[in-house]
């Protein structure tokens, strides 16, 4: 009897004429078909979503993507957000942060998960801006930025006022304008900047430190006019931050309205209302003014908002088109399998470069140990040993000799006849030197003799010999 899984679940059975059933072909697909088509069913059936969740898990990688997971009581539901997207998040991604995501549903076919790629992430009851304000706000009171102690007194009459600002909003004609009636002969040193938008924090901190290498300058006022608190976010960055707690002038932070409060505020030694009330403070000035600043960038920058986000629009609807839908979110994933890839190359090509480097090294150790030049050093040294130990024992061998010869000769001149020609004793020859005269009978009147010395040589003429009876001494 044919198994359950003999028969394919998408086909009908076929029977022949006569009632008898036709065994149907099996149908097998592979797993990756399989899961590219659960991954076209769930980003095809879904669409966008908006979820609402807490984070937990969370995984910064190097490559700027961001893994996280969303849970509430009863679920949970894996996430990422790549580099394209987050780095447009003003806040930091923490676990227990509860956020409401947007993204579409996909699968990641390689390890078959299916995932929310997140486009855009805020928190949940207040604005993505307001809590990465708070968290900067918390480390850097932790640090003891905003330590009243660490604030400096601003000069009641200072002669040269820096001002960082930009050219185009009417925060620098305001301040202008009150230090030309407040103290018409201060020396006024404008550094412009940008003060919205992307790179703004970073040029206010190049303005700042560079208005500070100016000789005799006292004070300086850091400002913009009022706005949104992303007109103002500038002010709120952490590098900003830094530089005005490190600046060796006083600093005056003039940003925004009297509401408006931002990170540069609790940074600065002193923190003014307005840009305008910030010239009253430097100049003494008791006044307030009557009027607040008029911002012509402002329409300019809602001008600017509106056409962006009719831009948006047009493009979120070419998105959620049939034939479009998902091709982000597929891009995405082919990057995030490039990267893994990248990175199992990368561990794989360092593992291949230790192996061959600790064979080289091996290898090496022992040419080394074989080396010529170490072995001819070596029998070097052995030769110089022996050398030495040559030269020792011939050393002593010459003494031994040398004292041996010493003794013989000492024998020897015991027994010399010159010894005895020493004492005063003569030798006499013959007149041919072939033979020693010992007897006088041995010569005869008129013979020749020769008589040895003990120094020198006789030749003599014998006029007389005597017999033994005639000697004495």
């Amino acid at each position: 009897m044919p198994g359950l899984f003999d028969e394919p679940f998408e086909e009908e059975p076929v029977f022949r004429e006569d009632g008898a059933p036709v065994r149907a072909r099996r149908r097998v697909v592979s797993v990756s078909e399989v899961t590219a088509g659960i991954r076209m069913a769930i980003e095809s059936g879904f669409g966008e979503l908006w979820i609402e969740g807490e984070i937990s898990n969370c995984r910064v990688w190097n490559t700027g993507h961001v893994y996280f997971t969303l849970k509430d009581s009863a679920a949970q539901l894996k996430a990422v957000m790549f580099r394209s997207a987050s780095r447009y998040l003003k806040f930091k991604i923490e676990d227990g942060i509860h956020v409401v995501a947007r993204g579409r549903l996909s699968v990641y076919e390689p390890k078959g998960e299916y995932q929310l790629v997140c486009e855009h992430l805020e928190p949940h009851g207040r604005g993505a801006l307001q809590l990465a304000f708070e968290q900067l706000k918390r480390k850097l009171q932790a640090e003891g930025l905003f330590a009243a102690d660490r604030k400096r007194p601003i000069p009641s009459l200072p002669n040269k006022i820096g001002i960082v600002t930009s050219l185009d909003g009417a925060a620098l004609r305001d301040i202008l304008k009150v230090l030309s009636r407040r103290h018409p002969n201060a020396h006024i040193v404008v550094r412009p900047c940008k003060v919205q938008g992307d790179g703004a924090g970073d040029e206010i901190a190049r303005a700042l430190k560079a208005l500070a290498k100016v000789p005799g300058v006292d004070v300086i006022i850091v400002g913009r006019g009022g706005g949104s608190i992303e007109d103002l976010w500038a002010f709120n960055e952490e590098p900003l931050a830094r530089t005005i707690a490190a600046c060796p002038v006083p600093v005056i932070s003039a940003v925004g309205h009297e509401v408006d409060v931002t990170i540069a505020d609790f940074v600065a030694d002193l923190r003014a209302p307005t840009p305008s009330a910030a010239a009253e403070m430097v100049v003494t000035a008791k006044e307030e003014f009557a009027a607040r600043i008029d911002r012509l960038q402002g329409r300019l920058t809602a001008a600017m908002r509106a056409g962006i986000q009719r831009r948006r629009n047009v493009v979120h609807l070419l998105t959620s088109r049939r034939g479009l839908a998902g091709w982000q979110v597929r891009v995405a994933m082919q990057g995030r399998h490039v990267s893994e890839l990248s990175h199992a190359l990368r561990r794989a090509t360092t593992g291949l470069i230790a192996r061959r480097l600790r064979e080289h090294q091996h290898r090496a150790a022992r040419l080394e140990a074989g080396d010529v030049r170490r072995r001819l050093a070596a029998m070097r040294g052995r030769l110089g040993a022996a050398d030495s130990r040559l030269h020792v024992i011939a050393g002593r061998v010459h003494e031994r000799a040398e004292a041996r010869f010493t003794a013989l000769a000492g024998r020897l001149e015991t027994l010399s006849p010159l010894a005895v020609l020493a004492r005063g004793y003569a030798v006499c020859w013959n007149q041919d030197r072939t033979a020693i005269i010992r007897q006088a009978s041995a010569v005869t009147a008129g013979d020749r003799v020769r008589v040895t010395l003990h120094e020198g040589e006789i030749d003599c003429e014998v006029r007389s010999a005597h017999g033994s009876d005639n000697q004495g001494l």
